[in-house]
């Protein structure tokens, strides 16, 4: 039994983002940790290509001898690989863009004294009163929450907020 399966998932899950080299089968592999499974403890690496596309790489946990962190990724590499399987909602904005539409609408929330945070582990997340979420590109369409009032006028507020280009382009 290796070091690696004789970690928890907890501790599995610490290499989230993270670039490693693993050794599995007598060879290497290199690339972020895009997640690894809690019961498997199968591993997903992911490599960015100078072509631009990626490749894609999971390692079954059985076969893993060894696990070493080699690097910690920034907020960049962070949300390329938070966003890579995620249905497309910010096709068509650059990072600049997502991250100009957060800081707005987070000033704006600010502004009209209601309560709005940054969630930890998804730092472009918004977090409103601890109970709703607004994740980018940051639309009332964006917004979850189990309080159904608060989700209606959250998304009202929203609304109002956006600008006129901004709301007709989405209708």
């Amino acid at each position: 039994m290796s070091e690696w399966t004789k970690k928890g998932p907890l501790e599995w899950q610490e290499y989230t983002y993270k670039e490693v080299r693993v050794t599995a089968c007598e060879k290497e592999f290199r690339g972020w940790v895009l997640t690894t499974d809690p019961v498997s403890a199968n591993i997903v690496l992911v490599n960015f290509l100078d072509d631009g596309s990626l490749s894609v790489t999971g390692i079954m946990g059985q076969t893993v001898q060894s696990v070493e962190t080699l690097g910690e990724g920034d907020w960049r590499t962070r949300e390329r690989l938070t966003h890579l399987f995620s249905s497309g909602h910010c096709e068509g904005y650059s990072l600049e863009d997502l991250e100009e539409r957060k800081n707005s609408l987070k000033k704006w929330l600010e502004k009209n004294h209601i309560p709005v945070s940054e969630l930890g582990d998804s730092p472009r997340t918004l977090c409103v009163a601890g109970v709703l979420t607004i994740d980018p590109p940051y639309s009332p369409e964006n917004c979850s929450s189990a309080n159904e009032i608060i989700l209606s006028r959250v998304q009202e507020l929203i609304q109002g907020q956006l600008p006129a280009s901004q709301s007709e382009a989405r209708n």
